[in-house]
């Protein structure tokens, strides 16, 4: 592979995604989203909720149709979900009737339709036995922790070979140790396997510690990347040297503010002039406005007052 694929292995051009408001209008909540990721390169995307992290990950993921631009992976645009691209959710989403085991050789029979059922099943433990599993390989989803369900999730994410692997928020629905021994797991697959990886989080430790930049987004509507920060850590990664790197607790810092300063700039934009005080509002004028808008809205008009109420 040329070195300027590998530079732009996954290229994410002027993405869009829109959805209708009530009047037909398009509303842009993500808007011009550009991005391009390295091969073997692990990426956080940060910002507050609701502004289109995992908007931007489904897309992506062909799981969410793309209103503009497009995505590029490995020289290939994406049409639709594919077995190029694995995802792992919050909820590790198994079948209840299938073992750790049969749940991980589901993916592997995706990739290697015609290996025989015992090429399969030596597949399949050994990618539970990367994430630490290969003990409990014969257990349900039911007999296993929500720790061990989301490691049968990533071994089968990983089980498929992807070009690209995309978390979002894989860790949100656990205790702080199995969020932190999951994060390693992780990162000492991501380091044997070489797979390139989008990771969404709201958590700001979680993305310095696991991520080589760390892409803040803008709130949303019209979101886009607003701020892209490179870490200064090695590979592999170990933890305490982290937190006791000299640039750790800049970083952190730094982004936090980042984060607040993007909240307060919506938080302006949100505030609605008040009255002057020789001007009161009355419950005339409030009754005259809403019989104003009743008018408008008998003759079929649309405008920006009405959206904003």
């Amino acid at each position: 592979m040329s070195n300027s694929l590998q530079d732009r292995y996954v290229e994410i051009v002027n993405l869009v995604k829109a959805y209708p408001n009530p009047f037909g209008e398009d509303i842009r909540v993500v808007d011009g989203f550009d991005l391009r990721i390295k091969q073997g390169e692990m990426i956080g995307i940060l910002g507050h909720s609701g502004c289109g992290k995992s908007t931007v990950l489904t897309m992506i993921a062909g799981l969410n149709e793309i209103s503009g631009g497009n995505v590029v992976v490995a020289g290939k645009e994406i049409d639709g979900a594919g077995p190029d691209r694995s995802v792992v959710f919050q909820s590790p989403c198994l079948f209840p009737w299938m073992t750790a085991l049969g749940n991980v050789m589901l993916g592997v029979k995706r990739v290697y339709p015609h290996a025989s059922k015992k090429e399969r099943r030596e597949l399949a433990e050994f990618y539970l036995n990367q994430v630490g599993l290969i003990d409990a390989m014969h257990k349900y989803p039911r007999e296993m922790s929500g720790g061990m369900q989301q490691r049968v999730g990533i071994a089968r994410a990983i089980a498929l070979k992807p070009k690209m692997l995309l978390l979002d928020e894989p860790f949100g629905r656990l205790d702080s140790l199995t969020r932190m021994e999951l994060q390693d797991v992780i990162l000492d697959i991501l380091n044997q396997n070489q797979v390139t990886t989008l990771l969404v989080t709201h958590d700001v430790d979680e993305a310095i510690y696991m991520c080589d930049r760390i892409v803040t987004m803008t709130n949303g509507p019209h979101a886009r990347v607003g701020r892209i920060n490179e870490m200064p850590f090695e590979r592999p990664r170990i933890r305490q040297e982290v937190l006791d790197h000299p640039e750790y607790y800049n970083i952190r810092g730094s982004l936090i503010q980042y984060l607040q300063d993007l909240e307060h700039e919506k938080e302006n934009r949100g505030k609605v002039a008040e009255p002057a005080e020789d001007e009161p509002a009355t419950e005339d004028s409030e009754a005259d406005l809403e019989e104003a808008l009743a008018t408008q809205k008998s003759k079929g008009e649309k405008s920006e007052l009405v959206f904003m109420l």
